[in-house]
């Protein structure tokens, strides 16, 4: 693949520019920060007026980073079009299920050739649709990019060490990116496998709730990563069947997104995992989370697509009959490892071996 420098030393180096982010949710507030810092100007949309008068006022979004300042020239404001017409480069974070309707009731909004970047992982329940996808059919005039990896909210905004990959089919919309976004602490590589970078997002969330489950009934160690490596290898079959490359799932947006968001109680989608594990109710650990953890829908979407394309995919199985099919979960596992022991590594034996 093509175009897998490093992001330029530092975005803070460059001169500074309009950006804007929609969505006031962990990771928007994070991007904001980042390009706040880096010098640029960042008109930053939420829904919620108290919201953005808190940021205005405070420099805190206490709701989903308290204790967290925002630095630099941060504009909050709840006029979306506003912030869209001021931008040369918008980052959309808004939920996966209000995505497309904000996207559309906003398109005529965005200008001829601005370049939009997605930073959502999650997928559209009608029509299977990834939010490229979504970007591409509400506002097919602009320039579309993905934004996934190992990339969680709170260690951005704590300036830890971070990469991360940017997805687009045209180069000046990846190095567009990597030059706003990279800095001493977060690395921006490139990728032009849009689909599989931002399928491979929306994926992993299914098997960090996997992993808290693990987690929460105390398996070792060899277990889990049992579970990481075959969640892997099943993400990325079902990626192929739709069209991804298999490489993409061996690079940060992959393995890498993957480990972090299934070893990290930081991950929202573990702790809904582990919550369950430790016997509350599905509903309840939702509510107490307080944000959107985006595999609880995700899981929903690839069990019916995955089973429509006849793919084997008995993690995704198994973690549905557990969540809304009221298996125990002792009973589910007690299944998987019956199971057939087929290919180690996919894409390696033939199809019939490995299926």
């Amino acid at each position: 693949m093509s175009d897998t420098n490093a992001s330029r030393d530092s975005g803070a180096q460059n001169p500074p520019h309009d950006v804007a982010v929609l969505g006031g949710g962990s990771f928007g507030t994070a991007m904001t920060k980042v390009l706040g810092e880096n010098g640029h100007r960042v008109h930053f949309w939420m829904r919620d007026q108290a919201q953005a008068d808190e940021i205005r006022k405070t420099g805190i979004n206490s709701r989903y980073m308290p204790g967290v300042k925002l630095e630099g020239d941060i504009e909050p404001t709840t006029d979306l079009a506003d912030a869209v017409s001021k931008a040369e480069v918008v980052f959309v974070a808004i939920p996966s299920k209000a995505f497309r309707a904000v996207i559309r009731e906003h398109s005529n909004d965005f200008r001829d050739g601005q370049i939009v970047v997605s930073l959502t992982k999650g997928i559209e329940e009608h029509g299977f649709k990834l939010m490229s996808e979504i970007l591409q059919e509400e506002i097919p005039r602009c320039q579309i990019g993905v934004l996934s990896g190992p990339n969680l909210a709170a260690e951005i905004a704590a300036r830890d060490l971070t990469a991360t990959v940017i997805a687009a089919k045209d180069p000046d919309v990846r190095r567009t990116v990597q030059d706003l976004l990279g800095c001493e602490y977060f690395r921006v590589y490139a990728n032009v496998d849009v689909y599989g970078v931002e399928l491979a997002g929306a994926l992993k969330n299914i098997y960090a709730i996997v992993a808290g489950l693990a987690s929460a009934l105390d398996m070792g160690e060899n277990a889990k990563a049992m579970l990481i490596t075959r969640g892997l290898a099943e993400m990325s079959r079902f990626a192929v069947s739709l069209g991804a490359n298999p490489m993409t799932f061996m690079g940060l947006a992959g393995v890498g997104d993957l480990i972090v968001t299934c070893t990290s109680s930081k991950s929202r989608n573990f702790r809904i995992g582990y919550a369950v594990g430790k016997g509350q109710n599905l509903d309840d650990a939702v509510k107490e989370l307080g944000q959107v953890a985006e595999g609880i829908y995700t899981l929903k979407l690839v069990k019916e697509r995955s089973e429509a394309i006849g793919i084997y995919m008995p993690l995704v199985r198994g973690l549905y009959e557990i969540l809304y099919g009221n298996a125990s979960i002792k009973a589910v596992i007690n299944s998987l490892m019956m199971a057939v022991q087929n290919s180690d590594v996919e894409f390696i034996l033939p199809r019939t071996i490995s299926q």
